[in-house]
């Protein structure tokens, strides 16, 4: 099964080696028939500290490697 990638944008780089990313994801709503935004932070890996807040970057799935780290930055979008 392939790894899923997502887009977002940087909102916190303070952590040692972790990055929190904001993904916006648009549905319409079922009955409104009105876009509908919903977000969700991701905790990401980042080994060099390369990423800074306001970057758009995109990450993808990875084994845990902490208690909430799933992810992983692959580069800035």
């Amino acid at each position: 099964m392939p790894k899923r990638v997502l887009q977002g944008v940087v909102v916190s780089d303070k952590n040692a080696k972790t990055i929190v990313v904001e993904v916006e994801r648009r549905y319409t709503h079922p009955l409104l028939r009105k876009t509908v935004r919903r977000t969700k932070k991701y905790h990401a890996h980042d080994e060099n500290r390369a990423f800074k807040v306001g970057d758009q970057v995109s990450i993808i799935e990875s084994a845990p490697i902490s208690k909430l780290k799933r992810w992983t930055v692959v580069e800035k979008a």
